[in-house]
């Protein structure tokens, strides 16, 4: 790990001296030499910048369209290698587009307005889950209590749509509809983020045993009620997310990773993204390795980190997906802010270089009732 700092904002992020400058936080940056050191961590961060828009607005790449959820991976990502000044002001962009009834739109277009107007249950959650990494690695009671009204609108938005069964609805129509069914992936991660919010409220002096009891009732539902969600299980994050999350731990969570491991795993190159082609794609293989972080597989995580490093390119910016065996780029040299991301936050949990690495371990968090019998 090596700890650099600096605060030089009209810095140039494409050069990495300048970038090195433009860093605002101490912090330790993951190193891990052969797959990815410290100066690449930066570099890769400094990519995320290079499509960040003046507001704040982080999209997947320049002049293409942003969602909240992997907006805030990526600034999740920015705190990691020490840029403050731009992660807050993606958490701010997100206070500032803020619906009055406490969602996003799915998709955002920059200067043009909405691509998607459905609201997505998962991606209204996940500021949580990034407000919550953002203090633990600066200490910033000051934000946190900022973004406290957000999250709280954002979570009791979300709650509005969990069903007698645990499960949480995954979007609402522009008419208000809801959808007809729950997703694992979305209901994961919103586990997550409910978890990430009590400890938020908890930080703060605020009491929500609402949250508590819906996180309960939510890892129920994943642990031990599969048919409360929708059937996705040709993809990846279906099988990887209940364990990423914490909704399962132990030999539930050993056995689900073993279960489907020949199915989404191209040994030597990378997850799947859908078990129906050999698409391999960096996000979900840096996933895949935050899971198996959790569930005391470090050697296993760090081969994934390391080859996804096929997908890096020579500004730090990674490749979304790369389709075998003739190694074509799909999309089309496509190079996606939240896939540099995953990487960095990866390698984040490998090294344990901030006092956020252990967040998708599920260290520090509340761990949600437990109702009925033991995950």
């Amino acid at each position: 790990m090596t700890t650099v700092n600096g605060a030089r904002p009209d810095a140039d992020v494409r050069d990495p001296e300048a970038a090195l400058a433009r860093r605002s936080l101490v912090v330790e940056v993951p190193d891990l030499p052969g797959v990815i050191a410290a100066a690449e961590v930066i570099e890769s961060a400094s990519s995320i910048i290079a499509v960040q828009r003046p507001d704040g607005m982080i999209p997947w790449f320049t002049g293409g369209h942003c969602d909240p959820w992997n907006h805030v991976e990526a600034a999740m990502a920015l705190t990691v290698a020490g840029f403050r000044d731009e992660a807050e002001a993606a958490y701010r962009w997100l206070v500032a587009t803020q619906l009055p009834e406490g969602a996003w739109f799915n998709y955002y277009l920059a200067d043009t307005g909405v691509k998607d107007p459905r609201l997505d249950t998962n991606v209204c959650a996940y500021l949580a889950t990034g407000a919550w990494h953002h203090y633990l690695i600066t200490g910033d009671r000051a934000l946190l209590d900022d973004l406290w009204p957000t999250i709280d609108r954002a979570l009791a938005f979300v709650l509005r749509w969990q069903q007698p069964d645990g499960s949480i609805l995954w979007s609402v129509d522009p008419d208000g509809h809801p959808a007809r069914y729950a997703l694992l992936t979305g209901s994961s991660s919103i586990y997550h983020a409910l978890r990430c919010g009590v400890a938020c409220a908890e930080t703060l002096g605020h009491e929500r045993p609402d949250w508590e009891l819906a996180a309960g009732r939510l890892g129920h539902a994943i642990a031990h009620r599969p048919f409360s969600f929708e059937p996705k299980e040709e993809f990846a994050m279906d099988w990887y997310y209940p364990v990423l999350a914490g909704a399962l731990e132990g030999a539930a969570a050993e056995e689900r990773i073993d279960s489907f491991w020949d199915l989404f795993v191209m040994e030597g190159l990378g997850v799947r993204c859908v078990s129906t082609g050999p698409w391999v794609t960096a996000a979900e293989t840096a996933e895949c390795a935050l899971a198996l972080d959790a569930v005391g597989r470090p050697d296993r995580a760090l081969d994934l980190l390391t080859w996804a490093q096929a997908h890096r390119q020579t500004d730090g910016s990674y490749l979304t997906g790369i389709v075998y065996p003739d190694e074509e780029t799909f999309p089309d040299q496509e190079r996606t802010s939240y896939t540099a991301a995953a990487v960095i936050l990866a390698a984040d949990a490998l090294t344990g270089a901030t006092p956020a690495a252990g967040l998708f371990r599920s260290e520090g968090l509340p761990a949600g009732l437990d109702l009925d019998e033991v995950r």
